[in-house]
């Protein structure tokens, strides 16, 4: 259960300069900013609610999508992104600047590999910029890093988002600073054949203008003299067995083990698979066990199962299994049977009466067939008194195998009747145990296939083809694809993608991607396209505003800076200052109060009692906040009841609600017009629906402090 809070090193906000005009509107103005094995519990039964009354069409609310997701996952078995623990890579931002810790963490075990290193060095001293072309799992992130602490005159790195394009790069977007090196990790593809080169040569100029370094990395290949004025580096594995060894040593592990590790070290490892293996031998776990889940060690038990006669049932069997784990025997069998009567085409039909015989019975021996399923194992799970039943894989990394096998295969009649499947599964409003079940099968599907997902399950089910229920796995996938440093940049391209859709379902589903781990990860991405969706017509502003405030509380439970929120809110909000109405203003006014009344999906407490708490530095910005809706007449009852229930909440999230309340009347008594703090006293007594004598002292303190700023 993910309800302890991480510790995370801290990530300050990526630099930006001013947008182009016409995107300046959804930006803050530059500034220095301080899965495995889930528990489906039992068959579809409710999903994320349905529409209530006067909501729009295709307008879905996935809010206990999320909650779900950062509340209640079970993931102790998880192995999304070899080498990451449960959910933690969701719950950190993926761009920033990397502070001391990080770097040194990136940099203290890294071992170059030959020969593309050097010549990436020379070519980012010549240029300031260059690319790392190379494969998943290569060590393009880690070389990245290590490539500029080598040309970087400071020791300051900074990670760019993927979604920057090259004109972002070139145009003045990014705030390039002199001897700064800068990362973006997992570019996407937009180059066009005819001004590629002139593009890079853009960006080659603009980074060396400002005295910067930045290092790109891509999976995409250059077409040979299709760009000449930026150096794309072939990037290949260092020395593994080196990379072991050092991480190994520096871990103190006695030399035998060492020796041990290294020669029992399977071929067709990745990079970060050799660091999870180091991180768990040092840890005390026995080389030769752990080296049976990574590389070709971890795939043969799987490979060989295939590679013999199987039966449609058995076919069937696996693929429930793929999709469908940790459900008990007669939800699994169940699901079997339905997915058998969509993948019936796909293979022949028993044609005489000994072949329809033996179908028939081994459609009686399900459960005995179950058994006999060397890639089937049983759990059994304790609940206080009660044993439950689940079924699963003998070990949760076998899940990627059997669908990356399955994919190869199967062809498309079968891939057909699973698509059909899948989409009557999740039509059918399941529990959220199963929906996450199938959307970690998905996002693991993506490494082979990730047309496949796009196509016929991403984008019909984020468009409403599967209903609600589709929306809010679709909405999953992605947040399951954030758990993998492989994928995070894909699902990002994926929602930015429903976000510019004039298909209004998409970008409802996009909103709600953006309010969860998505969000966590890209920050600035996400506030910059659900303020555009709030800001202009047809954009759906109640989504944007409510993912908004979703992403508000998710960053606070995840100890992650807020004011990636509430300084660009605080900023639309000044520019409308002056704006007597019209429907720009009317949506900033309703999106910041929204966010303001966000509620912990844990407690539900009011999120901004507990950020001026732990973030006094957002107090500030709060109070703009709060003395924008404040001084709006239409909103200022719902203002007034909202700010009174916060300051009661103080007590329960803050150590010294005292200085807190304090501090936050100060703030918000200097953002208030002059005059308006005397009317703000009787105001908010009034706003309250019943006394609370043990908050009164408490907010005469904050009273008296927005009194003091009167003068």
């Amino acid at each position: 259960m993910m309800n302890k809070k991480q510790s995370e090193q801290s990530v300050q906000g990526e630099p930006e300069a001013p947008d182009a005009p016409g995107e300046a509107e959804a930006q803050a103005p530059p500034e220095s900013p301080a899965p495995g094995e889930p528990e489906p519990q039992g068959m579809p039964q409710q999903a994320a609610p349905a529409p209530g009354p006067g909501t729009p069409p295709g307008q879905v609310h996935h809010n206990n999508v999320n909650q779900f997701f950062y509340g209640e996952l079970n993931a102790s078995q998880a192995l999304f992104g070899i080498g990451t623990a449960g959910s933690d890579n969701a719950r950190r931002r993926a761009v920033g600047r990397l502070d001391a810790g990080e770097a040194d963490a990136i940099l203290a075990p890294y071992v170059r590999p030959s020969r593309c290193f050097e010549e990436a060095v020379h070519a980012l001293e010549q240029d300031g910029v260059v690319v790392l072309v190379g494969s998943p799992g290569s060590g393009k992130r880690s070389g990245a890093v290590a490539l500029v602490a080598e040309v970087a005159e400071h020791t300051e790195y900074v990670v760019l988002s993927p979604g920057r394009s090259l004109d972002d790069l070139a145009g003045g977007r990014v705030a390039f600073e002199k001897g700064v090196g800068y990362v973006l990790l997992d570019r996407m593809n937009d180059d066009s054949s005819q001004t590629a080169d002139f593009d890079w040569r853009r960006v080659r100029d603009t980074v060396r203008e400002h005295g910067a370094h930045l290092v790109v990395t891509t999976v995409y290949p250059v077409d040979g003299g299709l760009v000449e004025s930026v150096r794309h580096v072939p990037w290949r594995l260092p020395d593994l067995a080196a990379v072991l060894r050092v991480r190994l040593v520096q871990a103190e592990c006695a030399q035998d083990t060492v020796e041990r590790a290294v020669a029992l070290m399977p071929g067709g490892c990745q990079i970060a698979e050799v660091a999870a293996a180091a991180g768990r031998i040092a840890r005390g776990a026995e080389p030769a066990e752990v080296w049976q889940e990574y590389g070709s060690s971890a795939a043969q038990p799987v490979r060989d199962w295939f590679a013999q006669d199987r039966r449609p049932q058995e076919w069937a069997e696996v693929t429930t299994l793929a999709f469908v784990t940790g459900a008990g025997y007669r939800d699994f069998e169940t699901c079997q049977e339905r997915l058998e009567e969509w993948v019936a085409p796909a293979f022949p039909a028993p044609v005489t009466e000994e072949e329809q015989a033996e179908a028939a019975r081994r459609a009686v021996d399900r459960r005995l067939s179950l058994t006999r399923n060397d890639l089937v194992d049983v759990d059994e799970r304790k609940h206080r008194a009660l044993t439950r039943t689940a079924l699963v894989f003998p070990h949760p990394h076998y899940r990627q195998w059997v669908l990356e096998e399955l994919w190869t295969k199967r062809s498309t009649p079968y891939w057909n009747g699973v698509r059909d499947w899948l989409t009557e599964l999740v039509g059918a409003q399941p529990s959220l145990g199963l929906q996450l079940s199938v959307a970690q099968g998905l996002a693991l599907l993506t490494r082979p296939a990730f047309d496949e997902v796009a196509d016929n399950y991403l984008h019909p089910w984020a468009s409403g083809t599967a209903g609600p229920g589709g929306q809010s796995t679709a909405n999953l996938v992605l947040q399951c694809m954030c758990l993998d440093e492989g994928l995070a940049a894909t699902a990002l391209g994926v929602a930015r993608g429903w976000a510019r859709s004039p298909d209004p379902a998409l970008r409802s589903t996009a909103s709600a991607a953006f309010s969860g781990a998505l969000g966590v990860r890209f920050p600035t991405d996400a506030v910059t396209i659900l303020l555009r969706l709030i800001v202009r017509r047809g954009g759906l502003a109640v989504d944007a505003a409510l993912a908004l405030a979703g992403l508000v509380a998710v960053l606070a439970e995840c100890g992650q800076d807020t004011g990636a929120v509430f300084r660009p809110l605080a900023y639309q909000l000044q520019s409308q200052r002056k704006t007597l109405t019209g429907q720009r203003k009317e949506s900033i006014l309703d999106a910041v109060l929204t966010v303001l009344r966000a509620r912990d999906a844990q407690t539900g407490r009011r999120v901004c009692a507990g950020v001026m708490e732990r973030e006094s530095r957002q107090t500030d910005t709060i109070g703009e906040l709060w003395a924008g809706v404040l001084e709006n007449r239409p909103r200022r009852a719902l203002a007034l009841h909202s700010l009174y229930a916060t300051l009661r909440d103080l007590p329960a999230v803050a150590a010294h609600p005292g200085q807190v309340a304090h501090r936050f009347g100060r703030s918000l008594g200097a953002a208030l017009p002059a005059g308006e703090q005397p009317q703000l006293k009787s105001d908010l007594w009034q706003a309250a629906v019943r006394a609370d004598e043990a908050a009164a002292p408490l907010i005469d303190t904050f009273l008296t402090a927005v009194l003091s700023t009167e003068d």
